[in-house]
């Protein structure tokens, strides 16, 4: 069931993407395994250039994403994509990869559809408005807490004092290698 919700969730923003299709046509037929344990999707490249469910003993590639990647997702595209293992046809992997990482949902284009242009485009406002003020609020929260756990319930270092720390570390390993050079010669 999730399967076919996550292929008509790609395919859907695939309709809208003939950039995307063109860019997957020349893998027609070929198939890719996206896993994200314990979950996997297997999939084939249709004639259009559109997903449908396959299953296959061996996948021509396989895009394994880390453990994390839910959470790394609300950091952005970018934070997956970079933990992904890929494994299999190069080529496939690369175009299949561009096209899940540059692939955007225009939410207000589908809106207007349902409410009309004028509509829909006042209420993606409001939607942004309000994702940017929950974006500050999370920021303001995290770096009270940084301050809070720093500064009035020291449970976390500072990064001077680790930056401190680490130079002296330094300077003391470099002062213990001349007195053992110091000794090794007065033993000699």
């Amino acid at each position: 069931m999730l399967d076919r919700a996550v292929l008509a969730a790609l395919n859907h923003l695939l309709r809208d993407a003939a950039w995307a299709r063109a860019r997957l046509l020349p893998f027609a037929g070929r198939t890719a395994r996206l896993r994200l344990a314990p979950w996997q999707l297997d999939f084939a490249i249709d004639g259009a250039g559109q997903l449908t469910q396959a299953t296959a003993a061996q996948p021509d590639v396989e895009l394994t994403l880390a453990t994390d990647a839910p959470l790394a997702l609300l950091r952005g595209v970018e934070a997956v994509t970079k933990e992904v293992h890929v494994s299999g046809s190069a080529e496939f992997a690369d175009a299949l990869g561009f096209v899940l990482r540059e692939l955007r949902w225009d939410f207000e284009e589908d809106l207007s559809r349902q409410v009309g242009d004028i509509a829909a485009h006042r209420i993606a406002g409001l939607i942004r408005g309000f994702a940017a003020w929950q974006r500050q609020a999370a920021t303001n929260l995290a770096e009270n807490l940084v301050e809070y756990f720093t500064e009035e319930l020291p449970m976390l270092v500072k990064p001077d004092d680790t930056a401190s720390l680490a130079a002296g570390v330094s300077r003391f390993g470099e002062d213990l290698a001349k007195l053992e050079k110091r000794v090794a010669s007065l033993t000699r």
